[in-house]
């Protein structure tokens, strides 16, 4: 009898500990909001908002979004994602290989023979050209990624260069200064598992697989990008262009190198100053990689520079401060960023694919060819190491030699570009 009494207590002490126990769980995560069968975690808000604030590490003035605007964000991404799978088709292997297999040989016949397809020289700058073309002459919609033209403060900021209130502005900085250091080299390694390399190369010439040629620090590399001259000058340098009213320099001009680490492994330079000129005014350009201190405070900008004053602006928001000097100084506090410009640059191209009408996209391929082509110039002038000039006409340098060197690329693995 004693023994059963005590299996007893034995058995309501633990029964009791374990509904303690359970009444003290922890919720490990939580639904916080559905679109259709997509859902939204309560960790993918706090991530994300862990993201924005390290993103925003010596920013000064940088907005953090809130829990609301960034479960909106959520929402309207899963929305999107719904419905491009309700408006997908299911094509088979052996579809997409006979589409391919029909284009390529629409192209040999336009050539005249697949040894002439071969021969085609794929030209940058021309590339830009080309793309145009094609939108042009397929008539579809076709949304190039400069998303602060989707963006409010961007809109207010060029709007207000343009009253003329600045003066007459002289020169026009953009600048990015970047926090990714140089990388020291790595040895060759095996493909990874899942990795069809030799489609991802593309057109580049075939190498060993090496991870600093692999994913985002490809762009430090001249067989794959540009530098950051191509990463984030076609996002600034489009709205010197858009505030000036202009399309291209008279003339090019750069320095810069690899000065940080001469024998790091990329290719492309870490510091780059580049001076466009243009009938009445510049327009420069400063990049260097692993400094962040860049101008008025900020590590990336443009600033346009007038005789009363000078506007500010990044993806943070804008503000004009006075020149002391002028009789006619001004000043506008700063205006916040209060939106999502990527997300707003989707749905404006998912709206034009609905009403065809193109005139609506926020940044035709015309538009995005412009500033592309200006990028090329940039890191042409540096790699040539001459003073360039632009005839707008013929849309190529009055150099013969810098036109045969850098306007072309030689593609690898099969690849062409097609004559439109």
């Amino acid at each position: 009898m004693k023994l059963h009494r005590v299996v007893l207590s034995i058995l309501f002490v633990t029964v009791t500990v374990i509904a303690q126990a359970q009444v003290k769980k922890v919720i490990a995560d939580k639904i916080v909001g559905a679109v259709g069968d997509k859902y939204i975690l309560k960790s993918d808000i706090d991530n994300a908002i862990a993201d924005y604030k390290r993103q925003a590490q010596g920013q000064e003035g940088a907005v953090i979004p809130s829990v609301c605007q960034v479960l909106e964000g959520q929402l309207i991404r899963k929305a999107l994602v719904l419905q491009s799978e309700k408006d997908s088709l299911v094509v088979t292997d052996e579809e997409v290989e006979n589409m391919i297999d029909t284009k390529i040989r629409r192209f040999i016949a336009e050539f005249g023979s697949k040894e002439a397809l071969e021969e085609i020289a794929g030209k940058s700058i021309v590339e830009c050209n080309a793309m145009v073309a094609a939108q042009e002459k397929y008539g579809r919609a076709v949304q190039a990624g400069q998303w602060q033209r989707s963006q409010q403060h961007f809109g207010d900021a060029v709007n207000f260069v343009h009253t003329g209130k600045l003066g007459a502005i002289r020169n026009v900085k953009v600048w990015c200064y970047s926090q990714s250091t140089p990388m020291q080299p790595k040895a060759d390694a095996p493909i990874p598992a899942g990795v069809d390399y030799k489609t991802w190369l593309g057109p580049a010439q075939l190498r060993p697989y090496n991870r600093n040629r692999f994913h985002y620090s490809f762009r430090w590399f001249w067989d794959y990008a540009g530098g950051l001259m191509t990463d984030w000058g076609v996002h600034l340098l489009d709205y010197a262009l858009l505030g000036m009213k202009k399309t291209a320099p008279n003339t090019i001009s750069a320095v810069g190198g690899k000065y940080a680490d001469p024998n790091a492994a990329s290719e492309t330079p870490d510091m780059l100053n580049v001076l466009y000129g243009f009938d009445k005014f510049s327009v420069s350009w400063e990049q260097t990689m692993g400094i962040t201190n860049g101008n008025y405070g900020r590590d990336h900008g443009v600033a346009f520079q007038g005789d009363n004053g000078t506007l500010i602006l990044n993806r943070n928001g804008w503000e004009v401060i006075e020149e002391s000097r002028s009789a006619n100084k001004i000043i506008v506090p700063l205006n916040r960023s209060v939106d999502n410009g990527v997300e707003k640059h989707w749905i404006n191209f998912l709206e034009v694919v609905k009403s065809r009408d193109f005139s609506k996209l926020h940044c035709s391929i015309q538009e995005g060819a412009k500033v592309a082509t200006i990028c090329q110039m940039g890191n042409i002038a540096h790699r040539s190491g001459k003073q360039l000039q632009w005839d707008s006409t013929k849309k190529q340098f009055t150099d013969a030699a810098v036109n045969a060197k850098y306007l072309s690329a030689v593609y690898h693995n099969g690849y062409s570009i097609p004559k439109i």
